[in-house]
């Protein structure tokens, strides 16, 4: 009698990637991590766009790196409170500035000193950003402030070539460029020509800061613990505020329902929820692309200002805002594998 034959290893059927009903029952893929990682980088932009104008008006009452240190400060203080332990009992006031930064990581549940240095100098690169962007508002318009600090877009693939030795795709090339230029008709407009003063000097290096930022957390969220990289570059950031506040800036603030705000949604929207996501996000795809999903801040800043009645976009934003657009879908109709990136 003839047994029947077993299908060897290569005849047997390897089920495909499943798939998930909708409401009326048709199968359909799911998003993939890369998808879902930018989806939530465009988020953080639209939330970091659509703030603009808040922290604008709460400027008048309140000097710029005195913001930026409670924005920091409250951004820490939420995620310290997001990330400790339920069962643990609230930790005892720390009384010396120096522990400050110390005494989070060790009472947040992890103790993985690797990711206390990279938050450390993922932290250090952003405060760098902030505070050389805020003061170099102080000496140069803010349509070339905007224009300057989108200089962190081309920077990126720069980088990943000088530091990596990583090429940048074609697509990537043209995206960056068509996001440059989109950027500049959005933000130069109706900007008059003027040499190059010192507070655009401070700009570009908010620009290489920027850039420097989006690398490290795209090097270094892949390979060590989350809650504590997340938390030590935010408390990086906050410790480096109040110090450089004490040292160059009097105390102006007024409290105002403007204020108080602005704050609130910097610190914990802006800040502990969208760089918390950010880290997330950059463990699924490539600094490049996060650099270009970022240039739609200023679409969603126009848009915002449209909403609440500062003005509609012109012909030359409205082609910048598309061009932009067509830069992120160029590289996201070709992506590149993550594995190729740091």
């Amino acid at each position: 009698m003839v047994q029947p034959r077993r299908p060897g290893p290569r005849a047997q059927a390897y089920p495909a990637r499943p798939l998930h009903a909708d409401s009326r029952g048709r199968g359909h893929r799911p998003v993939s991590p890369r998808s879902r990682a930018d989806l939530a980088l465009a988020g953080n932009t639209l939330i970091w766009g659509s703030t603009f104008v808040v922290v604008k008006q709460a400027l008048d009452d309140v000097s710029p790196l005195l913001f930026l240190a409670m924005r920091f400060s409250l951004a820490t203080a939420g995620l310290y409170v997001l990330f400790r332990p339920r069962a643990q009992a609230p930790p005892a006031p720390v009384a010396r500035a120096g522990s400050v930064l110390r005494g989070l990581l060790s009472r947040s549940g992890v103790r993985d000193s690797l990711a206390a240095r990279a938050g450390f100098f993922a932290g250090l690169l952003l405060f760098a950003g902030y505070a050389t962007q805020t003061v170099g508002l102080r000496f140069t318009t803010p349509p070339k402030s905007a224009f300057l600090t989108a200089l962190s877009i081309p920077v990126v693939p720069l980088l990943l070539a000088a530091v990596y030795r990583i090429r940048p795709r074609p697509a990537e090339i043209a995206g960056v460029l068509l996001a440059t230029l989109g950027m500049g008709l959005i933000t130069l407009e109706g900007a008059t020509a003027a040499r190059i003063n010192r507070g655009d000097l401070l700009t570009i290096l908010c620009a290489l800061a920027f850039a420097g930022h989006i690398l490290a957390v795209g090097h270094y969220s892949k390979g060590v613990e989350y809650q504590t990289f997340v938390l030590g570059q935010i408390s990086t950031a906050a410790l480096l505020s109040l110090a450089v506040f004490w040292w160059a800036e009097p105390v102006l603030i007024r409290w105002t329902p403007g204020v108080l705000v602005a704050v609130a949604a910097t610190g914990l929207i802006a800040t502990a929820l969208a760089f918390a996501v950010q880290a997330w996000a950059q463990r699924h795809t490539t600094p490049t692309r996060t650099a270009l999903i970022f240039s739609l801040e200023p679409v969603f800043a126009w848009l915002t200002s449209f909403l609440l009645g500062a003005g509609a976009l012109s012909p030359a934003a409205a082609l910048g805002a598309g061009l932009i657009l067509a830069g992120i879908l160029l590289v996201e109709l070709k992506p590149a594998p993550v594995a190729a990136h740091p």
